[in-house]
């Protein structure tokens, strides 16, 4: 099969623009709790209504308005996952602004280049020094701008500040300006993080959001509903994370923020989600914490035939989801429910004991991990999207998981492989065209959009994928290899934060092994064993003979998934700094060409 279809289930008539769906949702139901914001000084969780939101929302656009905001301005938003962060978003459309998210992670040069780029009128930061990047960026800039603004309160040029400036402003001249954009028009430009090249300005329209958001909405609705709730702590500057919020909103579902996502484990007791989004990087270390435990209460045997347990029993799941027989095994039943008493109900219970689904996305996941987690009954739903894309293009749905695939193309979306292998995408959700009208001479073919994601589909039209196009490695030899499934089966290591393949142009494969350094420090304090965890600029390598021997079985096992001429022969196990940005993305995705500048002189050790 060489394209694959799902036909819309939501149509877009009647909606002209992204507000349409909050002002739909606040007349439906202004008293449903929509949020939930964390009081530090209570120490509890705040309910925010519909209706407390919606003019929260209407209060800040009438300010932006009164300030100097045209219709189509761009407002950019630098700051951590937050409720302001949605005030903000919501106030910045209903102005009839487009909005421009900056990580809030990002460099001084960045900010620049983005507020440059996109022609930033107002900015918005999480805190004073967001502001000042932002005041900076905007000073350097030649035209007319109206200042940056913070979401703190107890600061000069606080958001309360822009509300009060608007009390003048009229609900009709602020509904005018609200229905001022239509469908086509751009409602958001998001800059590429940039993995694989400089980044780029992604325009998504009105169109693409409403046909996401209900299209979605739609297809999920077992999941997403006013009757549960859910925690986002990925960067709202990332589409993804945006469009969940939006997809929650229009649903009725309660959202809570987090800004720190190593508070979430802690958090989860006390708001008990039903549904969560997930990189695969979580749903790791949630595996390696529990195996930590079992191991230091002498119990990893006992964890090994639990976890290959729940595979079994994750397995089994699947197969009836297929509606392929499957047989009643006794002694699986047994340890299952054994299993189940001794470890995986306190793993339901450490996700807040709720959860019905987890959502993975941004990367791959391991199928066995997916399988484990369905076998713990927390089944996880893998989807895929990029930026373009307007965040999911593909997902599995409930009754209808497999893993190792990302599911089919969602409502209103085609998948389509090309001859090299491409996946080629088109449908509601696909923007049609970067800022820079010259990064679209390579992006598009046949009317769709080129995703540089190598992949295939199965006989009900899923999609497996199998890699970048960009980092298919040849060597001296001239085999073409992917690295993908390497790569993937070596991070599913906790002490592994990244797996990089090495070998263009050599005679054979290397890698780069980029340590955990949480989880590379705790399991050198077990074992009695030191490591000196610097990050220096160039990457070098950690010589530890422990730490080595005990990651050889890692790179063992990862070869025997893999034909002979794709094993990998020798390794560089090595520390990174993984909070700098030029080195990794806001969404903790290695910039391959960076890694392989700065580790030049550990990779050429490896061909002496």
């Amino acid at each position: 099969m060489i394209e694959s279809s799902t036909p819309p289930l939501a149509a877009l008539d009647g909606y002209r623009n992204v507000t349409d769906l909050l002002v739909a949702r606040a007349a439906a139901a202004p008293d449903h709790v929509a949020f939930e914001v964390h009081d530090p000084d209570a120490g509890s969780w705040r309910p925010i209504t519909t209706r407390e939101f919606s003019n929260e929302v209407r209060a800040l656009a009438k300010g932006f308005m009164a300030r100097g905001i045209r219709a189509g301005d761009p407002i950019a938003i630098m700051a951590p996952t937050r409720y302001e962060w949605a005030v903000a978003d919501l106030a910045s459309w209903f102005a009839g602004a487009v909005v421009v998210p900056i990580y809030e992670t990002s460099s001084a040069s960045q900010v620049n280049a983005i507020v440059a780029d996109a022609g930033v009128r107002l900015a918005i930061g999480g805190t004073a020094e967001h502001a000042a990047l932002l005041q900076k960026a905007l000073a350097q800039t030649t035209g007319d701008t109206l200042g940056a603004w913070t979401m703190d309160i107890a600061t000069p040029s606080a958001l309360i500040d822009l509300v009060s400036a608007g009390v003048d402003v009229t609900d009709e001249a602020l509904e005018a300006r609200r229905t001022s954009a239509s469908q086509d028009d751009p409602a958001t430009i998001v800059y590429t993080s940039g993995t694989t090249g400089a980044p780029k300005g992604v325009v998504l329209t009105h169109r693409n959001f409403l046909g996401q958001v209900l299209n979605i909405a739609a297809a999920y609705r077992e999941i997403v509903n006013e009757d549960g709730n859910t925690v986002i702590f990925l960067p709202l500057a990332h589409v993804l994370a945006r469009g969940l919020q939006l997809i929650c909103l229009a649903s009725g579902m309660r959202i809570a923020h987090l800004s720190d996502p190593s508070t979430v484990v802690a958090t989860l007791d006390t708001l008990r989600p039903t549904f969560l989004v997930v990189v695969p990087r979580v749903l790791q270390k949630i595996q390696a914490a529990a195996a930590a435990k079992a191991a230091d209460k002498g119990l990893s045997g006992v964890w090994a035939q639990a976890r290959s347990t729940a595979i079994a029993w994750g397995r089994r799941a699947e197969r009836m989801d297929a509606g392929r027989r499957v047989s009643k095994k006794l002694g699986l039943n047994l340890r299952h429910r054994l299993f189940d008493a001794l470890f995986f109900g306190r793993l339901r219970t450490v996700m807040g004991g709720r959860v019905g689904y987890i959502l993975s996305g941004g990367a791959a996941l391991d199928a066995e991990l997916s399988l484990f987690f369905r076998g713990i009954g927390v089944p996880v739903i893998e989807g895929y999207g990029l930026t373009e894309t307007t965040a999911p293009l593909t997902g599995n749905l409930p009754g209808n998981i497999s893993s190792g695939s990302v599911g089919t193309p969602l409502p209103g979306l085609t998948v389509r492989i090309s001859d090299e292998g491409e996946v080629l995408a088109r449908g509601v959700g696909v923007f049609a065209g970067y800022r820079n009208a010259a990064h679209d001479e390579d992006a598009f073919v046949d009317g769709f959009f080129r995703t540089g994601d190598l992949g295939r589909l199965d006989e009900q039209g899923r999609l497996i994928l199998e890699g970048r196009l960009k980092d298919v490695i040849v060597t001296s030899n001239g085999k073409t290899i992917v690295p993908t499934r390497w790569e993937s089966a070596v991070e599913a290591s906790p002490l592994v934060s990244h797996a990089v393949m090495v070998g263009e142009g050599k005679p054979y494969l290397s890698a780069l092994l980029v340590l955990d350094p949480e989880e590379t420090r705790a399991w050198a304090t077990a074992e009695g064993i030191i490591i000196a965890q610097s990050a220096p600029s160039d990457i070098r390598a950690v010589t530890d003979p422990t730490l080595r021997a005990h990651l050889q079985k890692t790179i063992d096992a990862a070869n025997a998934l893999v034909a002979r001429s794709e094993q990998v022969r020798r390794f560089s196990v090595v520390f990174a700094d993984l909070e700098d940005r030029a080195l990794v993305t806001p969404t903790m995705k290695l910039k391959r060409s960076v890694v392989l500048d700065r580790a030049a002189v550990t990779v050429e050790d490896l061909y002496l």
